[in-house]
């Protein structure tokens, strides 16, 4: 082989010549996502793997995200399989204290509020594939709304099972919008609010018992049993993880899914669903009606949760309610409630919503599972039928 002829093979097997355009596109997204983890700090254990997963996944002639890549393999064990979301959630359950919504049990209406946009981002998808370039089926329908949870887990979960061939577009929307909660909610807050409504300062929450504690994720578990065995898979790993931690016998599990196993399961999640920002998967029609859906699931769930608390308010004056937690329903835990709280200090900077918001936002993570559950339940047997 002559020096201009090994020169030529070289050149045709570097990432230079063989880059499309879609792909660099894409690999400025990552490059997007890395930024706003490190300097805006959104969300940075999920966005630094995704971003820098995007990236790899878009470098030609790599095939780092296919079948055979390091990450297509990744993604095939744990993100199709379901088994991601599910030790995810048995950490949620390990990191969560049920304290604030055991202390005001009808916070839970509010994180069932919050599930609101779930079900009519679903009728709003079934509406859009009736476009041309659309081709939503029921299943893809419900896979999509549940974006609208603001649940990473349980619409990685629901996907895998309902609507494979979106999953990684249903992940990323997820994914991303869970890191966006401080951009998203605030200005859908002050619309839905009054300044005076924002400064509302609630009562402190009454001391809750270690024996409340133990016996409330068994009861859970139970009634999930009974009512919704289709949720028990998504429930059961969350109230796992948290009666682990709260029994006070077994550190050593609590901590391990905690820290070790919560860290690995997230860097593996993450640069698996940031492998799905592949260009010529991602740049399509549909994918853009998923981002879309997604985001306006996520604006329906906050504003139901707020209007609701602002219902109870009104309809319990002696025990104000700052309407502010009712969009901790969503259950992206804690940053809901952190924004919810961040955003009533703005307004009263004694307000202290911090642990008042915590009580809708875990129980949005449970209303969350239990949508999925339901979803799981119906949506096969009505396709069926």
């Amino acid at each position: 082989m002559s020096f201009n002829e090994a020169l030529y093979n070289f050149w045709i097997s570097t990432g230079l010549i063989n880059f499309e355009v879609g792909q660099i596109v894409m690999i400025l997204v990552g490059l997007v996502l890395i930024y706003l983890a490190i300097v805006k700090k959104f969300e940075p254990l999920l966005l630094l793997p995704i971003g820098f997963g995007g990236i790899l996944a878009n470098i030609p002639l790599a095939g780092i995200a296919g079948a055979e890549g390091f990450i297509g393999m990744i993604y095939s064990v744990g993100i199709s399989t379901g088994i991601f979301p599910l030790l995810i959630f048995m950490g949620v359950g390990a990191m969560t204290d049920f304290g604030p919504l055991i202390a005001n049990p009808k916070t839970a209406l509010l994180g069932a509020a919050a599930q609101f946009g779930i079900f009519t981002t679903l009728l709003g998808a079934l509406a859009l594939s009736g476009l041309p370039g659309f081709n939503f089926t029921l299943a893809d329908a419900a896979s999509i709304g549940i974006i609208g949870g603001a649940d990473g887990p349980t619409s990685i979960f629901v996907a895998s099972q309902l609507s494979p061939r979106l999953l990684g577009a249903i992940a990323v929307a997820a994914y991303s919008y869970m890191a966006l909660v401080p951009i998203i909610q605030p200005p859908i807050m002050r619309l839905f609010t009054t300044k005076q409504e924002r400064m509302i300062k609630m009562e402190q929450l009454r001391h809750v018992t270690k024996t409340e504690k133990i016996i409330f994720p068994i009861a859970v578990l139970g009634v999930c049993i009974i009512l919704l065995p289709s949720a028990t898979p998504l429930v059961g790993m969350l109230m796992f993880g948290n009666l682990i931690k709260e029994c006070g016998v077994t550190d050593r599990l609590s901590n391990a899914a905690q820290n070790e196993l919560m860290n690995i399961v997230t860097i593996f999640l993450g640069l698996s669903v940031g492998s799905k920002l592949q260009a010529d998967k991602f740049l399509n029609l549909e994918t853009l009606g998923i981002l879309i859906l997604g985001l306006a699931a996520f604006a329906v769930g906050t504003a139901a949760g707020l209007l609701l608390a602002k219902l109870m308010n009104r309809l319990s004056p002696h025990h104000p309610i700052n309407p502010l937690i009712g969009a901790a329903g969503v259950s992206a835990v804690p940053m809901a409630a952190r924004v919810a709280s961040k955003v009533g200090k703005e307004e009263n900077p004694h307000n202290y919503l911090l642990m008042h918001a915590m009580g809708p936002n875990v129980a949005g993570v449970i209303g969350s599972a239990i949508a999925a559950g339901v979803l799981l339940s119906i949506v096969p047997t009505m396709m069926g039928g």
